[in-house]
């Protein structure tokens, strides 16, 4: 199946330029429906859904292929060359952001810039690392998600989702998450929450902005500390903010510190 369909592919908007927005874990492309038209005047703008997530073909989710965020990498370089003939600022959420390194790693030539929401190579604290959580927190977390999904979704979007003055938010994120394959979700947080690219982060090439919640359960700042001391010449920008999703809940904010960081583009990288 060609990846326009598989990933229910959407274009938006026209521009020198193309920025590629890519989802969070249990989320989908309308996740980004307060940004990314922000950007169609200017840009030309591809949404997609993850593989095995929102519209996208549920017969095209394959164990073995998404065993990893390899798999998925695989899927982001076909929906680039699908849809643009020059490198791409990609714009990736949480997880979504190490799905764009190693597509990066891969294809280089099709990326121009990274802007990484909420990012983390690596979710579990290891030495002189703070990644969030021990070890133990996240198999507690697997196991819980993994013998009650359902339940493990009401408690724990609000808390990812932060923003206590809009729970109307916290429950959108419960929906989404609800309304997810089970067997797909909990093979994909597996491969979210136990991932390390650490080492890979330390190969991106290309100007990079790291954008941070002032306080984020799944992402801490340390972490964010942590990729703009790996990434060369890259930018951190941590906006004050309560939770993992400051593109629903500080769009504002959000908007204001990627255009910066889009000023600051060498206009020669980005035009197709």
């Amino acid at each position: 199946m060609h990846a326009l369909q598989r990933n229910n592919v959407q274009v938006l908007g026209d521009g020198a330029a193309t920025l590629v927005f890519a989802h969070g874990f249990g989320c989908d492309q309308n996740m980004w429906r307060l940004v990314a038209p922000m950007f169609a005047a200017r840009f030309r703008v591809v949404l997609f859904d993850l593989t095995g997530s929102g519209k996208s073909d549920p017969a095209a989710y394959d164990r073995k292929k998404y065993d990893s965020l390899h798999g998925y990498a695989e899927d982001l370089i076909e929906i680039i060359q699908a849809t643009t003939e020059g490198p791409v600022i990609f714009v990736g959420h949480s997880v979504s952001a190490m799905i764009g390194v190693l597509a990066e790693s891969r294809a280089p030539e099709l990326f121009a810039a990274h802007i990484m929401i909420g990012p983390s190579p690596c979710y579990i604290n290891d030495g002189d690392y703070e990644g969030g959580f021990s070890r133990e927190d996240i198999l507690s977390l697997l196991d819980t998600l993994s013998s009650n999904y359902l339940g493990w979704s009401s408690t724990m979007a609000p808390a990812i989702m932060g923003a206590p003055d809009r729970p109307e938010l916290g429950e959108e994120l419960t929906n989404s998450f609800c309304q997810a394959d089970p067997e797909v979700a909990k093979q994909f947080a597996r491969v979210t929450f136990l991932s390390d690219h650490r080492a890979d982060v330390a190969k991106v090439t290309v100007p990079t902005l790291i954008l941070q919640c002032s306080d984020d359960l799944i992402a801490p700042v340390t972490v964010g500390k942590f990729l703009h001391k790996a990434i060369p010449g890259s930018t951190l920008r941590v906006i004050d903010n309560i939770g993992h999703c400051p593109h629903l809940s500080a769009p504002e904010a959000s908007v204001l510190a990627m255009e910066d960081f889009l000023v600051s583009l060498d206009p020669r990288r980005v035009s197709a």
